[in-house]
């Protein structure tokens, strides 16, 4: 797998790896495990929007008028794959308290064992906005790369994906579906086991955020 592609992003923040360090054991409770997500998704954030358009405003400070750059008009809209991906979606609030949040939610068919939509929900106007698909776990790669493909039937064009951990068949898959968006990875891990988990992984996400077996 060619990582050298401008469009995989692997973060090498020393907070990021200490945070995903402590997520990684088995003793870390519900409530911390939960804390870190989110810690890790806003951390993530801020390279994921460094692209972010910036126009120029006059502001009166209180010593001054002057010329500062604030956002441009451009919409963001958050899209967590349920239910893991909830966890990833405050982190993100926090930084930009304005963006739309739309929710996907993905099952797979017990016969043709392919992701299978159950729900699907997306701000308006979907097509005008960045849209940042989130999943804590990248394994299969094949729920990411299905609902990428439900963000673009339904208009959508300018979309990222950030995970916390991925496993490189995964990623394979998610950047061949999709050559076209960027994809944010905390932590690059080893492999997928028999069972389709990440190794070393940290267990499954959605049942450590939420304390369900």
């Amino acid at each position: 797998m060619d990582l050298t592609s401008k469009n995989i992003m692997i973060m090498d923040h020393p907070l990021i790896k200490h945070k995903i360090s402590l997520l990684r054991d088995k003793n870390t409770g519900t409530g911390e495990f939960r804390s870190l997500v989110e810690e890790i998704a806003m951390l993530m954030a801020f390279e994921s929007l460094r692209s972010l358009p910036l126009e120029e405003i006059e502001i009166e400070t209180p010593i001054e008028k002057c010329i500062s750059p604030v956002i441009e008009g451009k919409k963001l809209a958050v899209v967590p794959i349920l239910r893991a991906g909830l966890g990833m979606v405050d982190g993100i609030l926090k930084l930009v308290p304005t963006a739309k949040v739309g929710h996907i939610g993905l099952c797979r068919n017990e016969e043709t064992h392919l992701p299978q939509e159950y729900y699907c929900k997306l701000p308006e106007n979907i097509d005008q906005r960045d849209v940042i698909v989130l999943d804590p776990m990248l394994a299969t790669g094949g729920s990411a790369a299905a609902a990428v493909d439900l963000i673009k039937a339904k208009g959508g064009r300018s979309i990222k994906f950030m995970c916390i951990i991925a496993a490189p068949e995964g990623l394979e898959v998610l950047r061949k579906a999709h050559p076209d968006i960027e994809i944010y990875v905390g932590n690059l891990d080893r492999c997928l086991n028999s069972d389709a988990y990440i190794c070393p992984g940290l267990g499954d996400a959605g049942d450590r955020i939420f304390g369900t077996k």
